[in-house]
């Protein structure tokens, strides 16, 4: 996959690359694009295909060298592979029957316009194409052009061939000849704009392809978003093409130089039914000699006495200027101790508060008897991620919640989050890392669309139940928001790793690089012989707040930032993919993401590092320990404050914000209280970089491309009580159909999906 089978040299700096890649060149329509990649620590390069051949099984891509990314991909020739392509995606080209339609091409452009040309002409129109380029060397696909235009006009800048001019002088040419019904333009942004103004003076509706720059082109991270009739889009998902008199091209034009600076100096280098334990299981567990004589050991009051353990952290400063891990864990003396402090309680509370029920009495205990191996293996029995929640988890809302220290005694509560850490850890660094049992292999195909923590739980459940198991990751690599959107100095991406290879180690198949909808569809996967599937797609389009000044440069979503630092490397020098570096930095929100955004930016320079949020700390959702770390990081806390406009230098960099002074009023229907502006009460801080962690949105992608598939108001697809969606055998959850949520809450629904399915393959 992914092998360059032709290349052909257009000009001194443009390329026609023959890509093998079968089932991309199956599903794309005209108007698709893909997502390249070029090395390990490449970026991700939007390029639309320009055409496919269903029975070679290739896509063709035009690509001009113009940046790092795009010169590494034109180095590369005939028998070798690009690292990663994505697709097909974005929305394809509306076609109809439109009359008379123009369509005019720039440069590189002319190529992906080419299909656009094919299918207009098909479905009956008269097609006028004007091709444009700065000299008759980048006047490409000629041929193929006037195959499928009832005529074609040539524009050079320099008059080397064809008609001097710019290519809006060939499109007013037509217009004032005859009457046109539709246009179509792709090309330079500049270019695009210039024809815009001209097909509105003489009001002939119009679609420009809008190919910005992107990250994910998932509509994950919100970095190609471009104003639409005063709208927010995301040209990776409501696009690439729009409605062109409703674009703010001057907007665009400036996003799209953000990394320019980064981009020549990178250029130079070159150059050169719930699955529960049940009462009867924990009595009988309870009942096994060991765990007798264990409670006996000690009496209930000696174990009260001792003191919760403090796990090591990293001193602040040291901690403030790199990525290493915050978090020591326990040594084996604080893990033996600690353990010696639960009860092992008849009816424990702590196993309810857990999502993904883990037997907590039973691991805890096996830790005090110091048989960390059978701990660890307790785990799996019910988590396919204990390193990761042990880390991540807000034990502090949940188990430990539940913990009869913290209902009956007033006490701190059994660190169960820091014991299930510290028991991963042990099985890892001994080299012993145990495989649940798995039953006997039924045969059964089930396809997982998402490998983020609900994908990975359903999927690890699914392989013990001895189902024949593939996950689908539209990214280069699984793992999703545990991924890009944790940092390393939380979740270190190698403990994400092992979690994952235990995964492949129970049979667990994995395709990265496949968009489920866009590379191949749920329908063609049924051909395949998939019978069950799990949508686990994430809620990864970002909300933005609509405030004026928003769009300006060096405003990024958290995940657009955490995508860049963390999936993509950018803060390596030696990482083709740029990010934003701030002296200043106001991160808006309250949330995880919101301190795991404040913390990456005071570790990538910032001077002053700012958490701004509308609401008191109190009302603050991020885990205490990730707000107590913050704050002895040297974050700033500008609580009660809400932006209401940014304001931009010359250039279009973000230069300051306005804050609306807030206050608190009534409850609202989460029960937090509500915030109420202070009329009047404003304040203005100069910043360069700002980063909006506000929520977010279900990815639209996979449900869109399901037909008959129920969804709620805001995008979430709506399931019963099993977590099965309206089509039989289509179960959905976490973030898709919760619109945000924890990661071991999308791993609780994953394994009542599990169960569920499970139940109903048997009752068939």
């Amino acid at each position: 996959m992914n092998k360059i089978i032709n290349k052909e040299h257009f000009s001194e700096k443009v390329f026609k690359l023959e890509i093998e890649a079968p089932l991309i060149a199956r599903s794309r329509k005209a108007g698709h694009f893909v997502i390249v990649r070029v090395g390990e620590k490449g970026e991700r390069m939007p390029l639309t295909i320009a055409g496919a051949d269903l029975n070679k099984g290739t896509i063709t891509l035009v690509v001009q060298e113009v940046g790092l990314s795009s010169t590494k991909l034109c180095n590369l020739e005939v028998g070798e592979y690009i690292t990663d392509v994505v697709g097909p995606l974005g929305q394809a080209t509306h076609i109809e029957n439109f009359g008379t339609v123009v369509c005019a091409g720039g440069g590189v452009g002319i190529a992906p316009l080419l299909p656009i040309v094919q299918a207009l002409k098909a479905a009956g129109n008269k097609v006028i194409t004007v091709l444009a380029g700065r000299t008759k060397e980048l006047i490409i696909l000629e041929k193929e052009m006037r195959e499928s235009s009832d005529e074609v006009i040539i524009m050079t800048d320099d008059g080397s061939y064809g008609n001097k001019g710019v290519v809006t002088v060939g499109v007013e040419e037509v217009l004032l000849r005859e009457k046109v019904d539709k246009c179509f333009t792709i090309g330079p942004a500049v270019m695009m704009k210039f024809v815009s103004l001209l097909t509105k003076k003489y009001e002939v509706p119009t679609e420009a392809s809008l190919n910005t720059i992107m990250v994910d082109g998932t509509g994950m991270c919100g970095a190609c978003r471009v104003t639409v009739g005063g709208k927010t889009k995301f040209v990776c998902v409501d696009g690439p093409e729009f409605d062109a008199h409703q674009v703010d091209f001057d907007g665009m034009i400036k996003r799209m130089s953000a990394f320019k600076d980064a981009e020549k100096e990178e250029i130079k280098k070159l150059g050169s039914p719930k699955c529960e334990i049940t009462k009867s299981q924990h009595a009988e567990d309870r009942t096994a000699p060991w765990r007798e004589e264990l409670r006996k050991s000690m009496k209930a009051k000696e174990r009260t006495d001792i003191s919760r353990v403090h796990m090591n952290e990293l001193d602040p400063e040291y901690r403030s200027h790199n990525r290493e891990e915050v978090n020591q864990g326990l040594t084996m003396e604080q893990a033996q101790q600690e353990a010696k402090r639960c009860l092992d309680c008849v009816n424990p509370g702590c196993i309810t508060g857990c999502p993904v029920e883990i037997n907590i009495p039973k691991f805890i205990k096996n830790i005090e008897r110091g048989e960390v191996l059978e701990a660890a293996r307790t785990l799996k029995e019910t988590s396919a991620l204990p390193a990761v929640c042990g880390r991540v988890c807000p034990q502090e809302k949940q188990c430990e919640s539940k913990c009869i220290y913290v209902q009956k005694m007033n006490k701190e509560a059994v660190a169960i989050g820091h014991l299930e850490r510290f028991a991963a850890d042990f099985e890892r660094e001994s080299g012993q890392i145990s495989v649940p049992d798995l039953d006997e292999s039924n045969g059964i195909k089930i396809a997982v669309i998402g490998s983020g923590p609900s994908g990975l739980s359903f999927a690890g459940d699914m392989a013990k139940l001895g189902y024949d198991v593939t996950v689908f990751e539209a990214l280069h690599e699984i793992g999703g928001v545990l991924k890009y959107g944790i940092p390393e100095f939380r979740l270190p991406n190698n403990i994400v790793d092992v979690e994952i290879n235990n995964l492949e180690k129970m049979g667990v198949a994995f395709e990265k690089d496949c968009i489920v909808g866009k590379t191949i569809t749920v329908e063609e996967l049924k051909e395949k012989g998939f019978k069950g599937f799990y949508v686990a797609s994430g809620a990864g389009l970002p909300n933005f707040m609509n405030i004026p000044g928003e769009n300006s440069l060096n405003i990024l979503s958290s995940n657009e930032y955490l995508t860049r630092v963390n999936l993509m490397d950018a803060a390596n020098p030696e990482s083709d993919t740029p990010v934003a570096f701030g002296k200043n930095v106001a991160v808006i929100g309250g949330g995880n993401t919101a301190m795991d955004s404040v913390r990456t930016a005071k570790r990538l320079g910032a001077e002053r590092a700012m958490i701004i949020y509308r609401r008191s700390e109190e009302e603050m959702p991020a885990r205490l320990e990730e707000v107590k770390h913050a704050k002895e990081e040297g974050i700033e806390f500008l609580t009660l404050h809400n932006p209401i406009e940014y304001i931009a230098d010359e250039r279009g960099f973000v230069k300051q914000v306005v804050l609306q002074k807030m206050e608190l009023g009534e409850p609202d229907a989460s029960g937090r209280r509500s915030p109420v502006a202070i009329p009047g009460a404003t304040e203005t801080i100069d910043i360069d970089l700002a980063i909006v962690s506000v929520g977010v949105s279900p990815n639209p992608i996979v449900p869109s491309s399901i037909k008959g598939l129920e969804t709620g108001r805001k995008g979430t697809i709506n399931v019963n009580d099993e977590m099965e969606s309206s089509i039989p055998m289509i179960f959905a959850g976490g973030d898709i159909v919760r619109g945000g949520a924890t990661v071991i809450l999308a791993m609780g629904d994953g394994r009542k999906a599990a169960a569920a399915m499970d139940q109903k393959f048997k009752n068939k």
